[in-house]
């Protein structure tokens, strides 16, 4: 046994070199297969890279992609460009005519280039160019592209290709009007109708928005007589922004003879033109049958308002379309020259009448409301009566028409599954009664039913998401507290006894907030839902409160001068630099209205519920700390100290 064992012991030592060599052999194959594997790899991305480089050419149009183009195109003078999608069958159908059409083009002396872009591969290109469409054609002339609007046919395109690659081609000028200071009012005053865009040089918004305007503008201009669009550079006309209240960009007024009424439509070429064409027409809509009028009380979901009158000369319809003009963005406005229709509203002509459709009635409150209008009646007093009755007793809250119609404070809310289709109406309109039984003794609140679901959001703030109970209601006052009804199950007397304690002052106000910070030494201080009265609201001291969101690119590059600005001024004992995270925190006072990031606002001593809006100029340390020094109104030291 021992023998056995020396012997292989023996053969072991002796084959020990070869197999160590055997092993160092496997281990440089190893080692020099992976290196040729990643030779191979470098050699394959090279080659793809080169593909890509490539200007290859399919049935005699070129393509051209996000590594090629701007090579491409760098020395030619111009370009047809056509930006597909490899589903799409408009870009299907056209394609036999694109090859026709870069056959033509190659024939022309010079011959000019015909390229066709994958926009769903080439993503920088597509984005470079804001295609959102396919196909889309354009017509690049020294680098700079023109939009194609004509058909697609091979005889317009190529026309218009030979066209823009005239030497002496320049693009025509642009159809929306330039305003500045010095023509803003001659040009508006004078025009019927005019949309102002208000616009920021450097806001991408703008500058999507730009092209759709123009298009739009050139759209209207052939109308007869033709709607005009202009625009004004914001931030060099600042006193005609600040006199507009133009705090955000883009913003679009619309103008009449010279009053100013916020633009709410869309912002594309189409929408633009429809939206432009109907505020262009009468503000009130003529009514020609009953059976009309029956429908819109039948199955209207907003207050029916109609003008009775003698005919379009009558002085009285006149002030009646003048106050219509003014709020036809909020109301729609109808109007008759019917004896019938006169005979079922029980009224005379020069008479305005305003009816809610059936499902919003009630027995607390009348059938209709009547106001005499007359030559001599002002369209301020017809607005006045317009804007007093368009609210049933209870009426219902939507994200539509929330802005427009429930503004006003208090307004009470009462949450539930709000649902007027025919199947679920006897439900709705069972706990809207019950709604109806407190709201009748509280004329001086508002109250509106509200599906839990639009309000999803606004019901976890108010902290009713897990109230376990099928209808929940909560209070917001004029200051912007509100205030959540404890979860119980719900009735009258429930509800009537959160609205008394409200109207007493009983209530805790509902507040979102982060955790309040432990250490709050930093330069600026940190301001949370819960802190916002004791910072920004103290009476003592001056504070610049900036409203910012995580998200926002526009906060994240103000922070560091911001934090420069607090530094510069932390000397000053009476005057806060602060900052807030207006999307995880309640703003406790309606005073400071945040609609964009970052929103900066100057609160002084004392008079807190004036604060002061930065707006105009840059937000860097200059002017900020020029807007710090303009408005604080106390000084620990002098400001030559600083």
């Amino acid at each position: 046994m021992r023998l056995r064992k020396a012997c292989l012991l023996v053969v072991l030592l002796a084959l020990a070199p070869l197999l160590a060599a055997a092993s160092a052999d496997g281990a440089d194959g190893d080692s020099s297969d992976r290196e040729n594997t990643l030779e191979d790899e470098e050699e394959e991305e090279e080659e793809e890279e080169e593909d890509d480089l490539e200007v290859k050419e399919e049935n005699g149009v070129l393509v051209l992609n996000d590594a090629n183009f701007d090579n491409f195109v760098a020395d030619k003078d111009t370009v047809l460009l056509e930006f597909y999608a490899p589903w799409c069958g408009h870009c299907k159908q056209f394609a036999p005519e694109y090859e026709r059409i870069a056959s033509t083009l190659k024939e022309h002396d010079p011959p000019i280039a015909v390229a066709k872009i994958d926009a769903t591969s080439a993503s920088m290109l597509a984005s470079r160019f804001d295609v959102s469409g396919y196909p889309t054609i354009k017509i690049l002339k020294k680098g700079q592209a023109v939009d194609y609007e004509g058909s697609r046919t091979q005889d317009e395109i190529v026309a218009k290709v030979k066209e823009v690659s005239q030497p002496d081609w320049t693009p025509p000028p642009e159809v929306t009007l330039v305003l500045t200071k010095d023509n803003f009012d001659e040009v508006v005053n004078d025009a019927d109708i005019i949309l102002v865009e208000f616009y920021a040089p450097w806001c991408g918004h703008c500058k999507k928005l730009a092209p759709e305007y123009e298009k739009a503008a050139k759209e209207l201009s052939k109308r007869s007589p033709p709607i005009p669009l202009a625009k004004v550079d914001a931030t060099a006309e600042t006193d005609l922004a600040k006199r507009f209240g133009v705090s955000g960009y883009p913003t679009l007024k619309i103008f009449r003879k010279g009053r100013p009424f916020d633009y709410n439509g869309p912002r594309e070429k189409y929408g633009i033109v429809d939206y432009m064409v109907e505020q262009s027409g009468p503000p009130s809509k003529e009514i020609a049958t009953l059976k009309q009028v029956q429908e819109f009380l039948k199955d209207g979901d907003d207050v029916v308002i109609v003008g009775i009158f003698l005919g379009d000369s009558d002085p009285a319809y006149l002030q009646y379309q003048e106050a219509a003009n003014n709020l036809r963005e909020d109301y729609k406005f109808h109007h008759t020259f019917s004896t019938e229709i006169a005979k079922f509203f029980k009224v005379a002509p020069g008479k305005l009448v305003m009816m809610q459709p059936e499902k919003f009635r009630s027995k607390y409150e009348p059938r209709s409301h009547v106001m005499d209008v007359q030559g001599s009646t002002e369209a301020s007093a017809i607005q006045e009566h317009v804007v007093k009755h368009a609210l049933p007793l209870v009426g219902h809250r939507k994200p539509s028409n929330d802005a427009k119609r429930f503004a006003k404070r208090p307004l009470v809310v009462i949450y539930y599954s709000v649902d007027f289709s025919f199947d679920y109406r006897a439900a709705t309109q069972f706990w809207r009664n019950k709604v109806l039984e407190v709201a009748k003794d509280f004329p001086e609140y508002t109250f509106a039913i509200a599906d839990e679901e639009d309000y999803a959001t606004e019901v976890k703030d108010l902290g009713l998401s897990e109230s376990g109970e099928d209808v929940n209601a909560a209070i917001f006052d004029e200051s912007g507290k509100k205030f959540a009804m404890e979860p119980e199950e719900f009735d009258p007397d429930v509800l009537r006894d959160f609205v008394t304690a409200f109207k007493k002052g009983k209530l805790k106000p509902v507040v979102k907030s982060q955790p309040v910070p432990k250490n709050n030494k930093g330069p600026v201080k940190v301001v949370v839902g819960k802190t916002f009265d004791a910072i920004v609201l103290d009476p003592k001291k001056d504070v610049l409160i900036e409203f910012y969101a995580p998200w926002c690119g526009h906060c994240k590059q103000l922070e560091p001068v911001y934090t420069s600005l607090a530094k510069k001024y932390k000397g000053q004992k009476s005057l806060v630099i602060a900052k807030m995270d207006a999307t995880a925190n309640d703003i406790t006072s309606n005073h400071y209205k945040v609609e964009g990031f970052p929103t900066i606002y100057f609160a002084p001593s004392g008079d807190k519920k004036n604060p002061i809006k930065f707006e105009g100029g840059d937000r860097d340390l200059e002017h900020l700390s020029k807007f710090v020094d303009e408005h604080t109104t106390r000084w620990s030291r002098t400001k030559e100290d600083l």
